[in-house]
């Protein structure tokens, strides 16, 4: 399961907004046609991430239970996919809270 990276000109477009606020120039409140703002985008990048962790441990639930439709092979692939996903969600919030921190600390 990856985290869908279709919405990056869209983020990088309330990035520059964000930045020419910051600077003390109007807000640019156009948003590009069909765009989704951050925040949503990094919602539906985490329930990603929750469903592929629900998805293998449902996946390894029905194989502890003796299905005969699940096997080994699959539950590992599934586990390690939630486990490489969760693992990529760590990383970006990491760089978030970096970003957070390093915007708190500039002088005005």
């Amino acid at each position: 399961m990856a985290i869908d990276t279709g919405n990056i000109e869209q983020m990088l477009s309330e990035l520059r907004s964000a930045s020419s606020v910051a600077q003390g120039k109007p807000a640019d409140k156009a948003q590009a046609p069909g765009g989704v703002d951050f925040s949503q985008a990094l919602k539906s990048a985490i329930d990603q991430v929750g469903q592929a962790q629900q998805q293998a441990q449902q996946m390894t639930q029905d194989f502890a239970s003796g299905q005969s439709n699940v096997n080994l092979q699959d539950v590992m692939i599934n586990l390690q996919k939630a486990n490489l996903s969760f693992q990529q969600m760590v990383q970006v919030r990491n760089k978030l809270v970096s970003a957070y921190q390093d915007i708190m600390n500039m002088q005005v």
